[in-house]
């Protein structure tokens, strides 16, 4: 093992104006979904750009995921078109409405969900498709808008890592999809600890995902609890759920976005330092967006080739030896005995992939690495793939 402190696969970022504006929250007696939440709510939609889009916070992307659906109408008979290189969040939610869930492939280049596949797996049941942005490259969203408006489809982006990517340089958030879905958990390219942004131009969908986010109430605590006349009552007009995001989470939140064109700018140098460093090695390196965009960089995966006679796991055991963090994005959810088992799912349909995962790898890439720390990723990567 090595002498240095071990380094860990990701850390957060939180400085001294996200922690006086959670104090500030925890002083002002409301802690719960109220003025900070809505600031940010605001504040998100300003970073956006875009005035006719409604952003809606929440406690998760996986809430975020499910109230888009829920608004979209998805149900019992319905499918819903994903890919099989995600996290299960993206495809949960899917089974909580009664749906079922299609997976197809990812293009073995970019490791986004494949177009061509998708519209080979368009049924009569199919109602959406759930395109994920994985590592923070964009997927070819022109072509999977087109797809569902030549089959009148829904689509809801999984923009978990997509923060703030774009595309033909529009931000992911702002295409036209009918929604898409941020994450700020703790290890996001910002964060709230816990929560989620889920952004939409559709009103009546925006709408509907409110009411959904706290008990299906018309009426949400703040109102109630701030105005001036009695304003007690409320009712419930569905059965909802408890997704809403605290004010204390918000308050992280608020900040964090102030701090996000710098914090993509360390990822990326970090990103292009990896890039310059790894790329006389038997590897093969995470692909860059396209001249004029931007990549968040959440993930930096290594893949590695054929050459390479090690396996991926005594890779990862010999960086663990060497005092670093390293991951893996993700095992695939065909591998899963849930996806297995239900979808009847084996290796040999998804190829790509599976062999993506099988020669995989994610090391640290987060902004409080120091040159140093990234050095000595470097260092391990070299000599162990060297």
């Amino acid at each position: 093992m090595s002498d240095l402190p071990f380094l860990p696969f990701a850390l957060p970022e939180i400085g001294e104006d996200e922690i006086n504006e959670v104090v500030d929250t925890l002083r002002s007696g409301w802690v719960t979904t109220g003025p900070k939440a809505k600031r940010f709510e605001q504040e998100f939609a300003a970073f956006l750009g875009e005035p006719q889009i409604e952003c809606i916070a929440v406690n998760s992307a996986t809430a975020g995921l499910h109230l888009a659906l829920e608004a979209c109408g998805i149900g019992p008979g319905d499918e819903v078109i994903t890919t099989t290189h995600t996290f299960t969040a993206t495809a949960e939610v899917v089974r909580y409405l009664g749906a079922d869930v299609v997976l197809v492939d990812i293009d073995p280049t970019t490791l986004n969900i494949d177009p061509k596949l998708v519209e080979a797996a368009i049924t009569p049941r199919t109602k959406c498709i759930i395109p994920v942005h994985y590592s923070g490259l964009a997927v070819d969203m022109i072509a999977i808008l087109d797809i569902a408006r030549k089959h009148g489809l829904r689509v809801v982006e999984d923009a978990a890592h997509a923060l703030p990517t774009t595309l033909e340089k529009e931000l992911i958030g702002t295409l036209g999809s009918d929604a898409t879905v941020f994450s700020f958990y703790a290890n996001k390219t910002m964060t709230t600890g816990e929560g989620g942004m889920l952004v939409t131009r559709n009103a009546e969908l925006a709408k509907r995902a409110r009411v959904m986010r706290l008990h299906g109430m018309n009426r949400d605590a703040f109102d109630r609890f701030t105005a001036k006349t009695p304003s007690w009552y409320y009712e419930i007009v569905a059965p909802g759920f408890k997704y809403n995001m605290t004010d204390i989470a918000a308050a992280l939140g608020i900040h964090q976005l102030k701090r996000l064109p710098a914090f993509q700018a360390r990822r990326e140098a970090i990103a292009q330092a990896y890039n310059a460093a790894f790329v006389d090695l038997p590897l093969i390196l995470p692909p860059e967006a396209p001249d004029g965009d931007v990549h968040s960089w959440h993930l930096y995966v290594l893949r590695l080739s054929d050459e390479l006679e090690i396996e991926r796991d005594v890779f990862i055991e010999r960086m663990y030896a060497a005092g670093i963090g390293c991951s893996v994005h993700y095992i695939p959810l065909h591998l899963h005995p849930y996806w297995r088992e239900r979808y009847e799912l084996g290796p040999e349909q998804f190829p790509h992939s599976q062999k993506a995962f099988e020669r995989m790898l994610s090391i640290p890439l987060y902004t409080a690495m120091t040159d140093a720390d990234v050095q000595r990723v470097i260092a391990a990567v070299r000599a162990i793939a060297g």
